[in-house]
């Protein structure tokens, strides 16, 4: 005999919309996961000079590994996008933000930086290191606040809200030191453990979030 409904409670059939943002979120996660491997195998694999330099060191032109790390950079592109696909309608700010996150990263992966990756005050940069400097930092500023978006938005589900702003209150202080150390000492071990700290702590971040998103039943 079938259990009676709870009263005060229904349940309705998934919208193809549902199905489709879920759809983006597993697809989401997916991209932030194959992204996230190729980018640490160049790094690791890459003959740059360790937590001193910067990340994008692997993707300079004539490294080896330089192609793995634009597909992976590409990767990570797409699965932000596709993060804004599955949040759910009334979100405010967020999706923009990613979107924009997006871009940023795909144009950081395409332009890459000279040997060294210098920037200023300490190193001579040119335009390129400029270009791929600043759409690295646009990037990264896009995803923190799109953290911080999420973190107080009404329409996504508590556990996202839980992520984002646990995700956001580390990523803050973190972002804010690094820009303090590359103007006050610059390249050094502590700007490079921080950048890893802040690039895993992201995506990190996408691939909790897009998996919660893609469980969640609406």
């Amino acid at each position: 005999m079938a259990e009676p409904a709870r009263p005060g409670t229904t349940t309705a059939p998934a919208t193809r919309a549902d199905v489709a943002r879920r759809v983006a979120g597993w697809a989401a996660a997916g991209a932030g996961l194959a992204g996230a491997v190729a980018v640490t195998v160049a790094v690791i694999a890459g003959p740059g000079p360790g937590v001193t330099g910067y990340v994008s060191e692997a993707g300079i032109a004539g490294n080896g590994h330089a192609t793995t790390y634009r597909f992976g950079i590409l990767a990570l592109a797409g699965s932000l996008l596709l993060l804004a696909a599955a949040l759910p309608p009334g979100v405010r700010a967020a999706p923009a933000l990613l979107a924009a996150g997006a871009v940023f990263t795909a144009a950081s992966g395409s332009v890459t930086c000279s040997a060294g990756c210098p920037l200023p005050p300490f190193e001579r940069a040119t335009v390129a290191d400029l270009v791929h400097g600043g759409a690295s930092i646009a990037a990264t500023a896009s995803v923190v606040f799109a953290m911080v978006a999420l973190a107080v938005s009404g329409p996504v589900d508590r556990a996202v809200r839980w992520l984002s702003g646990g995700a956001a209150a580390l990523s803050l202080p973190l972002c804010a030191t690094v820009g303090l150390a590359l103007l006050v000492i610059g390249r050094g071990a502590l700007v490079g453990v921080l950048e890893r700290l802040i690039l895993a702590l992201a995506i990190l971040w996408g691939l909790t979030t897009a998996a919660a998103l893609a469980l969640t039943r609406r």
